[in-house]
């Protein structure tokens, strides 16, 4: 058997876990776990990234000896570097203020169908390309020799090397899903300079290894190599995904649910973009076609409002209230910003005359029939547009702890729902690194070794889905 230390950073926290891989067997376990806590600080709120940094080398020390390191992460933000490969400031984070209307001055240049024809990525504000087109003015901007994704960032700390990962790197609205390398054409339209970027990398590829100081603080024996993973935490975690041939639908639940399908190529039709349908880049050349749904970010989002209440308590209390009594668009970017979650909920409720839920379990319900609801509108909305039926869907991350949304995303769907992975990510990730090493074959028989070492949990619907169709009308109209 070997070893490889995943990093897995999340939005709200990051871990070090270690696998095991061996001919039929994988193990994982956690190393270290620590908290991303951003910073609102007078210019906007960013990234404590020398934290997290400190965080990764306090769980490679806690690790002990591997035989690898793979780095993935959140998507989209990035920190700039100057001449001399110091960091120009905390890195921005997604959720800030500054990219606020900037869309509609990209779309003067690139109308949003040519972008999205170009690009295949769903609008999201956040995105990476917005970032940099309202960075353009900044003297930060103005200063930097190179751009580095999150991963990428951590994985230049560690080992020296740069380099752009491909996975993440879809997700900037800058790469060409069809070709699988940069769209110049949209770049120069936005004046956006490509050059900042360091070459692309593949899940697989060498990244370097591991410094001699970073050698020296965490005990590692050296050379320890780094390679490239599926950097956004989502590759990775769909990697994991313990599928059986093709017909699977899979959700990656955490502060974000990704919903969607895996295939062989980009659904860039004009339905496509209306509906908000993102293609980012997955291993082996595959896409995920999938949409971003807003998550458990607004049960954390409550929780935090209400002083962090026990989790378990709250869904017993949420699961007593009566189903889909008022829902709210799970998708909806009135959401994105932190702040006032609960009350934010309630005012939604009420604008769509709908009964306004007022107890943390009456919220708590609202939230999570939501979702379940956001989560069938999307694979419903995904087999249509990409001419794919599914017979199941793959929940991982975070979310399958959450057995109530679990059932709930089976009954609207009107399929059953398998959980698990918890640690889809960092378990795609350590694959990924095993599969660089010789251990393990192609993607289908990671996932039949993830299927017969890891626990799932099977959910069967329940009831008639036409109850959650009208409770879709609702917010629809349709």
């Amino acid at each position: 058997m070997k070893s490889y230390a995943a990093v897995d950073l999340g939005a709200s926290s990051g871990r070090v876990m270690v696998g095991r891989v061996g001919p039929d067997s994988l193990e994982l376990t956690e190393a270290h776990r620590f908290p991303n806590r951003p910073v609102r600080v007078p210019e906007g709120l960013r990234w404590d990234i020398l934290s997290l940094y400190g965080g990764v080398l306090d769980g490679l020390k806690a690790a002990g000896q591997v035989d690898s390191v793979g780095i993935d992460s959140w998507a989209v933000d990035y920190g700039l570097l100057d001449a001399d490969g110091a960091l120009l400031g905390n890195p921005v984070h997604y959720r800030d203020a500054r990219t606020e209307g900037v869309a509609e001055k990209v779309w003067a240049s690139v109308p949003a169908d040519q972008l999205y024809a170009a690009t295949g990525l769903q609008y999201a504000p956040f995105n990476t390309l917005y970032q940099l087109v309202a960075a353009r003015e900044t003297a930060q901007l103005a200063q930097a020799e190179r751009l580095l994704l999150i991963p990428d960032l951590m994985s230049y700390w560690l080992t020296g090397e740069q380099g752009t990962e491909l996975t993440n790197a879809s997700t900037t609205q800058l790469i060409d899903p069809r070709t699988r390398e940069w769209s110049y054409e949209v770049a120069s339209r936005l004046g956006v300079d490509l050059g900042l970027f360091a070459p692309l990398r593949r899940p697989g590829d060498p990244a370097g290894v591991l410094r001699p100081e970073v050698l020296e603080e965490t005990g590692l024996r050296g050379p320890v190599p780094v390679t490239a993973v599926g950097s956004h935490d989502t590759a990775s975690a769909v990697a994991a995904v313990p599928a059986d041939g093709e017909r699977f639908a899979y959700i990656c639940t955490g502060t974000w649910s990704l919903a969607g399908l895996e295939l062989d190529a980009p659904v860039l039709s004009e339905e496509s973009r209306a509906a908000n349908f993102t293609n980012e880049l997955g291993l082996d050349g595959t896409v995920r076609y999938l949409r971003n749904i807003m998550g458990l970010w607004l049960l954390q989002e409550c929780a935090r409002a209400w002083g962090e209440p026990e989790l378990g308590e709250l869904l017993l209390e949420a699961a007593k209230v009566p189903a889909l009594r008022s829902v709210v668009d799970a998708g909806d970017a009135v959401f994105l910003a932190p702040g006032r979650m609960p009350e934010r909920i309630a005012e939604a409720c009420r604008v769509s005359g709908q009964p306004v839920p007022e107890s943390p379990a009456e919220i708590t319900r609202c939230i999570l029939d939501s979702l379940a609801l956001a989560h069938r509108r999307a694979i419903e909305d995904a087999q249509r547009l990409a001419s794919h039926p599914v017979d199941v869907v793959h929940v991982v991350g975070g979310g399958t702890r959450n057995t109530l949304l679990c059932q709930l995303t089976a009954d609207a769907c009107g399929l059953p729902v398998v959980a698990g992975p918890t640690e889809a990510a960092a378990l795609g990730n350590v694959l990924v690194q095993a599969r660089a090493h010789g251990l393990v074959g192609d993607l289908a028989s990671g996932r039949r070794l993830l299927t017969r070492a890891q626990p799932l949990t099977r959910y069967e619907p329940r009831g008639d889905t036409a109850r959650w169709h009208e409770a879709q009308a609702r917010l629809t109209g349709r």
